[in-house]
């Protein structure tokens, strides 16, 4: 069955999303607007007020003005030049997308705000920002860094001035998450967080992340692509209902219904005065200074509130998931085990013909899943990476960059799914013929460390930037590394990225059991390939060892055994893969059939 018997993909779009053809004229409009303003430049950054990874079209404002479509980015546009700072997963998208004789494209590491920014601002100029779209530490970091060289002042959008056929912001339906898959309910987890408010010696906090609302609020929407984010803002006291603030056109008698007695509805608007209520009573009110919109800030402040800047105390809590929700997650891995079993057993007969395209692959993948009812969306754009492709990190293939996959390639795919019961996320590198000695010792390279991620034990409080060594120590010995974390957090049918733990250098937030990670080492060579393998890891109580923690591998899917260089693993670390390819087979052979069942027992045999 060739690529062409799938059904189209639903759950994305292959369409070419900007046209950098485009950039001059709107580089134009928004000039104009800010010599009107009176402002020399002006910031742009890729996120809205709620910093989510995926953004409704109303909100993609870097994207309009710049046509790049990154999930992180920052443009400074200035009166006769324009900049684009992003790190390096788009340092190849970057400049493809934008029109470079207008756009300067500047690497630069993930947090924080460059330097450099000053390039685009006049001595003595002044730079203008939208206080909705960044956080006072962002504001502050500025501040710093353009000291006596120019003024930073906050101003309404000039993007949605000139942005004429601005989409509407979406409007979806809410749900609402059952006993049986959120675990505790909405109650519980306000009253807690009530507790937190009291010893913090605080009246209230403000919540902006949608992922922080939904999970207090056990609701779920639709509002942005491959989450189930509702999209608004939340006002929880130390006593009392707390108050979710939505976009008008979504509260209805139904929904108040819902949320008698957690929660009173008012409309957004009304949010701004809400704020200055308490800065009237003086209250003491926590802000999360690295994601709450520094507007928030600034007017409790002005309104006389002592603004607690603390971090968002719903992330903790939220990471921390039930046995109800990991129960839903590993629901969800087996669902997606039988998927990619069907999928993997499909790409092994076709990709030796030659005819299999990277939208072809992800079609055929997306099919697979939809198999499965309560697969609601994908949790990204697939990365379908054949050849040199896969060797740009967060590569999204469309019609016009639509590659075919040749014998004897390498293939990354990396992709995930949004069941009803969890969110997924796995990267498979696939092999589809001969391969050389080099790829051979990469691939070992990045599978030695994935699989040190797997079985490490260590002590509780110890980060993600602790352990991220033991993945890359292999790829060091060679002199060879890669630039993107080893891992991030993973939401409970929510995002797929999510704070605050994770496995890099940045994450300097204790794991704690109950935290669902990525754990996806990998190695990329510029225009040949490109090389990753990840899973999701729960971390877990050690078994016999009280103050130690260790990972459950929640993924069930083989890893390709037949690009491993046997000499390279130690008997521990096949030992590893037989005893996750035992459980791979145990687990979702019983769910299959056929061929299908037959290819999985092949692929899971012991090496």
């Amino acid at each position: 069955m060739n690529a062409s018997a799938f059904p189209p993909a639903r759950f994305q779009s292959f369409e070419e999303k900007t046209d950098s053809s485009q950039v001059a004229p709107r580089l134009a409009a928004l000039r104009a607007a800010m010599k009107a303003a009176g402002v020399d430049a002006f910031l742009i950054p890729r996120a809205d007020a709620h910093r989510g990874e995926s953004v409704p079209a109303s909100e993609a404002r870097l994207a309009y003005i710049t046509a790049f479509t990154g999930s992180a980015g920052l443009a400074v546009i200035g009166a006769n030049k324009a900049g684009l700072f992003v790190d390096s997963r788009y340092t190849l998208q970057a400049p493809a997308q934008t029109d470079t004789a207008l756009v300067e494209v500047h690497e630069v590491n993930q947090g924080g705000i460059s330097p450099d920014v000053k390039l685009y601002v006049p001595q003595g100029g002044t730079l203008a920002y939208d206080p909705w779209l960044h956080t006072p530490g962002e504001v502050r970091d500025l501040r710093e860094k353009l000291a006596g060289h120019a003024e930073i002042v906050a101003h309404a959008n000039l993007v949605d001035q000139v942005w004429a056929d601005r989409p509407a912001p979406p409007v979806s339906a809410i749900e609402f998450l059952g006993h049986n898959r959120a675990g505790r309910t909405a109650q519980d987890k306000i009253a807690d967080l009530h507790e937190v408010l009291v010893t913090e010696a605080a009246d209230a906090v403000v919540l902006t992340l949608p992922e922080s609302i939904c999970w207090l609020f056990n609701i779920r929407g639709r509002d942005v692509p491959n989450t189930p984010f509702v999209l608004g803002f939340a006002i929880v006291p130390k006593s009392g209902l707390p108050v979710l603030y939505l976009d008008a056109a979504k509260i209805n008698p139904e929904l108040v219904k819902a949320l008698d007695g957690v929660a009173k509805i008012e409309a957004g608007t009304d949010l701004p005065a809400a704020l200055a209520q308490l800065g009237a009573a003086q209250s003491k009110v926590i802000v999360d200074p690295q994601s709450a919109p520094a507007a928030i800030a600034d007017t409790l402040g002005s309104a006389g509130a002592k603004v607690l800047e603390k971090r968002d105390p719903v992330l903790g809590p939220k990471s921390r998931k039930n046995e109800a929700e990991l129960a839903g997650m590993r629901e969800a891995h087996k669902l997606d085990g039988v998927a990619l079993a069907k999928f993997l057993c499909w790409f092994d007969a076709e990709a030796p013909k030659g005819e299999l395209t990277e939208i072809g692959i992800v079609t055929a993948l997306e099919a697979f899943r939809r198999e499965e009812e309560s697969c609601v969306d994908a949790s990204f754009d697939t990365i379908s990476g054949a050849g040199p492709n896969g060797a740009i990190v967060h590569y999204r293939v469309t019609n016009k960059t639509d590659r075919r996959l040749n014998p004897g390639e390498l293939m990354l795919l990396d992709s995930g799914a949004q069941y009803l019961s969890g969110t997924t996320d796995i990267t498979r590198t696939l092999y589809t013929g001969s391969v050389s000695a080099e790829e051979r010792d990469r691939y070992t390279r990045v599978l030695k460390g994935m699989i040190a991620i797997s079985a490490a034990r260590f002590p509780k409080g110890t980060t993600g930037a602790q352990i991220d060594v033991l993945a890359r120590q292999f790829l060091w010995q060679d002199g060879i590394t890669y630039s993107h974390g080893t891992g991030h957090g993973v939401g409970a049918f929510l995002g797929v990225h999510e704070g605050p733990v994770g496995i890099a250098p940045r994450y300097t937030t204790p794991i704690e059991a109950g935290n669902v990670l990525s754990n996806e080492p990998g190695y990329y060579k510029a225009g040949a390939y490109g090389i990753r393998i990840e899973n999701l890891i729960v971390v877990q109580d050690a078994e016999k060892f009280p103050s130690y923690l260790d990972f459950e591998t929640l993924t069930l899917a083989p890893i390709e055994t037949r690009l491993i260089d046997m000499s390279m693993l130690t008997p521990s670390e096949k030992d590893w893969l037989n005893t996750f390819h035992a459980r791979v087979w145990s687990e979702i052979g019983p769910r299959l059939e056929g061929k299908v069942k037959d290819w999985l027992q092949q692929a899971t045999r012991a090496i």
